[in-house]
């Protein structure tokens, strides 16, 4: 493909993993790439705090898949494990209920039948019968919509005809796919959780997204050694030595434009880069808004593609360790269909919201000070929504209902013992990413308004702009916005290659 790629120049906006994929993926086939990013370290979500002797992974904490990161160093004769170190997480998640009852999801089989056997006699063979179905979600949409970065319902119908279409099942939410299988309530909050990853509801979203405990028992949860950000400096390693050039704090005004073709970009500082491509790692929606100044049917256009949930984060050094949990750990609540419907339907902060908590120092203690931990919280809460803002003590009092709920099951006296915090809320969220409303996975998978696809990676204004990240297919989370990148590399071959 060197004779499509010689010479031509290409901008990558943003230097999320989404950004950064797409760079190490394009300069891997002799394409010139310059990277920008507004902030002042790569990464994007996928961020780092120093505080206090504390170190906070200020996005993600868990890393699946991780065979989609190990593909961009392999793609170019190098080993993934010379530039980052991972460990596998044995028990997956600690699941606590209000009635006192903690399950465990663990990698190893005997050890998951054990726990689950608390929750009955039956539960394991459902979840047995459940895993089967969710692998055969997982497999068909490996072979076609991750493998070959299929871009909406019709690519879907055209690669896998209607007939096999229909093992998607097509015709259920993600929480009436649960129920197909699983009788045991908890184990239905459980499984209808693993929408987490993607920021939506099971009560809306498609069946597909029964796929992701398939991803998670067949890829394993793994952690990064000495902290999450470890992966983006290992991206940022390998882009500088493939020849990518990468801007710090360089903010891109607009997308240049003429005849139907991107001609480059201006930079806030009033600089201009010229491009023959252009790759944008800022959200669609905010991209066409910020930097197009689209006009309103442009907008319409992507209007379905609205935006995940956001979240409540709070990263808490405390002095003293909380021995009852594990690395990843969720506190549910004891109306999950009223806590989503408020997240999702009225935009209001949940009375009970179900809690992801991550405790990295079970893995790794060498983030907090001697026999302190860190604490990260993450209630999903509804994205900015305009007509029903929400004020900063509307977040602080959820904030106190929160800090309640887990002393209240179990973490006596949290509040007394936090010696460091970090508190975000969307409007942080939206400042510091650009994410659309403040959202924090990109897209909402939603079956009436999108049925679960995100937005397409070719734009429909200029033939040669692209997007990758959170808010194009394949979607949110660590492996799907590296995928895009080289998903994106994929259709700009193909696009040269058909000139």
């Amino acid at each position: 493909m060197q004779q499509y790629t010689k010479h031509r120049n290409v901008v990558v906006i943003g230097a999320g993993l989404g950004g950064l994929s797409a760079a190490i993926s394009l300069a891997s086939e002799g394409f010139q790439v310059e990277l920008v990013e507004k902030n002042d370290k790569v990464g994007g979500k996928l961020n780092i705090l120093e505080k206090d002797g504390f170190t906070f992974d200020l996005g993600p904490s868990i890393l699946t898949m991780p065979h989609i990161f190990e593909a961009l160093f392999t793609r170019v004769g190098k080993r993934m494990a010379d530039y980052v170190a991972i460990e596998a997480v044995e028990t997956h998640w600690r699941n606590f209920f209000e009635d006192g009852t903690v399950v465990d999801l663990c990698a190893d089989p005997e050890n998951q039948r054990r726990e689950l056997e608390k929750l009955g006699p039956q539960v394991y063979d459902e979840f047995q019968r459940f895993k089967a179905y969710a692998g055969e979600l997982g497999r068909e949409t490996e072979t076609g919509y991750f493998a070959k970065g299929l871009d909406g319902f019709w690519d879907l119908l055209k690669f896998y005809g209607p007939l096999r279409s229909l093992k998607f099942d097509v015709f259920r939410t993600m929480d009436q796919g649960v129920r197909r299988f699983v009788s045991d309530p908890k184990l239905v909050d459980i499984l209808n959780y693993f929408i987490k990853y993607v920021g939506s509801s099971p009560y809306d979203a498609p069946a597909l997204m029964n796929l992701l405990p398939y991803i998670q028992y067949q890829y394993g949860l793994w952690y990064v050694k000495g902290g999450m950000y470890g992966m983006a400096q290992a991206l940022e390693k390998l882009a500088l030595e493939l020849g990518v050039t990468i801007r710090l704090n360089a903010e891109v005004a607009a997308i240049e434009h003429q005849a139907g073709r991107a001609t480059g970009i201006r930079l806030q500082s009033g600089e201009r880069l010229a491009a023959d491509l252009v790759v944008s790692n800022m959200e669609v929606i905010p991209c066409l808004e910020k930097l197009l100044n689209s006009p309103a049917p442009a907008l319409k256009k992507v209007q379905r593609f609205q935006p995940s949930c956001s979240g409540l984060v709070l990263h808490l050094g405390v002095d003293r360790l909380y021995p009852q949990l594990a690395h990843h750990n969720f506190f549910y609540s004891d109306h999950p269909r009223e806590h989503f419907d408020a997240v999702f339907k009225s935009h209001r902060l949940s009375e009970d919201p179900t809690i992801y908590l991550v405790a990295p120092c079970k893995t790794d203690p060498a983030q907090a000070p001697a026999d302190c931990e860190i604490i990260k919280i993450l209630p999903h809460i509804p994205h900015i929504d305009p007509e029903k803002p929400l004020s900063a003590d509307d977040y602080w009092a959820l904030r106190e209902r929160v800090l309640s709920k887990l002393e209240r099951m179990g973490l006596t006296d949290l509040r007394r013992h936090i010696v460091c915090e970090e508190y975000w809320t969307p409007p942080d969220i939206e400042a510091r990413y650009y994410s659309n409303r403040g959202s924090i996975y990109g897209v909402v998978a939603d079956r009436n308004l999108n049925l679960g696809f995100k937005a397409p990676q070719r734009s429909g204004e200029l033939r040669n702009l692209y997007f990758v990240g959170g808010s194009v297919n394949p979607g949110g989370g660590m492996p799907m916005v590296t995928l895009s990148g080289q998903l994106v590399r994929d259709k700009i071959l193909a696009d040269l290659s058909g000139q």
